[in-house]
């Protein structure tokens, strides 16, 4: 079963994403270190506010200070081949490059280093391999981007770009197609991203 929940964040001053993160962290009984327990998309955002999308595989503990559970339900995701789908996604495309200083890993290696997609096309691209296998990729239209600033303790500051994507397509293998409702699609899922909506065409 998987567990959908709308909450709501509440702030005295603004929040990033990474903080909005370590706040949904507090529905869950997970013990540090555990695998993430939850995917989350910002739904809308305002100064000190954010209205979230979580889904999640146990359902959330009530509301927890600044974090409120305004409502959430369980469901049980099948899919058949050749269904036809809606879908949302807020992702990172990304691709991985050499270092351009030549720097190495402990292997020898010279370092990867993940860059954003910035080009339209190479973001639908990049969807269409995240899918390829559990559904065809009909339609993508990109409703937004946006440059999301971060500091992460003992990391320092980085960014992401956070594309929205909205479409349609059709399932080929819906087990599958599961497993990436469940898992999430791409990087960065502590920061909003990840989390595939699905509903019937």
């Amino acid at each position: 079963m998987i567990h959908l929940s709308k909450i709501v964040i509440e702030r005295a001053r603004p929040a990033s994403p990474y903080e909005w993160h370590q706040l949904l962290w507090q529905l869950f009984d997970a013990p540090p270190g555990s695998p993430r327990p939850f995917l989350f998309r910002v739904e809308a955002s305002a100064p000190g506010r954010a209205d979230i999308l979580l889904q999640s595989d146990q359902p959330p503990a009530g509301s927890n200070g600044p974090v409120r559970v305004v409502c959430s339900r369980c469901f049980d995701p099948m899919f058949t081949p050749n269904q036809p789908l809606r879908f949302r996604l807020c992702a990172n495309p990304i691709k991985s490059i050499h270092d351009a200083q030549g720097r190495t890993n402990g292997k020898g290696e010279i370092k990867q280093c993940r860059v954003p997609l910035i080009n339209e096309e190479e973001q639908i691209e990049w969807l269409a391999r995240k899918l390829d296998g559990a559904a065809r990729l009909d339609e993508a239209i990109i409703q937004a981007r946006q440059a999301l600033h971060f500091r992460q303790p003992g990391k320092g500051a980085g960014k992401i770009v956070a594309v929205t994507f909205d479409g349609a397509l059709t399932v080929r293998d819906g087990e599958r197609l599961r497993a990436l409702l469940r898992e999430g699609i791409g990087p960065a899922k502590g920061f909003g991203c990840g989390l595939l909506s699905l509903a019937r065409s």
